[in-house]
């Protein structure tokens, strides 16, 4: 059987998308991790992951269907990161901790969706805004 070169190419495409995604998680996730915060590189890496093969499957995985609306699964995501986010933050003796842990989580998720979707400029422009 022969090797279909453009899917290959296309897959490779798709993997250098999810890499990038990662390596960006990572780098917010060192930021966070050196100044001692909750969520770390662990955490903001399978973030980044997570949402760009989201948005890879929302985008790539159901063309073969003539009626669908990739957007909608890749919009539950922001969705998503928002409930995980409101379990970073807490008030403690009236004062609120975890607000930039969760925001930091959340743009995390949408640099993922970014670079998962080829807007790989803005995805990394934005990691180094978030870093910086």
């Amino acid at each position: 059987m022969p090797i279909d070169l453009q899917l290959l190419i296309t897959q490779c495409e798709w993997l250098l998308r999810v890499l990038v995604s990662i390596f960006c998680g990572c780098m917010i996730g060192y930021e966070r991790t050196s100044r001692s915060k909750e969520a770390g590189l662990r955490t903001h890496a399978i973030l980044a992951l997570g949402s760009s093969l989201i948005m890879i499957v929302s985008k790539y995985g159901f063309f073969d269907m003539n009626m669908t609306d990739g957007s909608r699964i890749a919009a539950q995501v922001v969705s998503g990161i928002g409930f995980l986010g409101a379990g970073v933050i807490f008030m403690k003796h009236g004062t609120i901790s975890g607000l930039t842990t969760a925001a930091g989580m959340w743009v995390t998720s949408g640099i993922g969706l970014c670079i998962g979707s080829g807007l790989y400029l803005i995805g990394i422009f934005s990691t180094f805004f978030v870093v910086g």
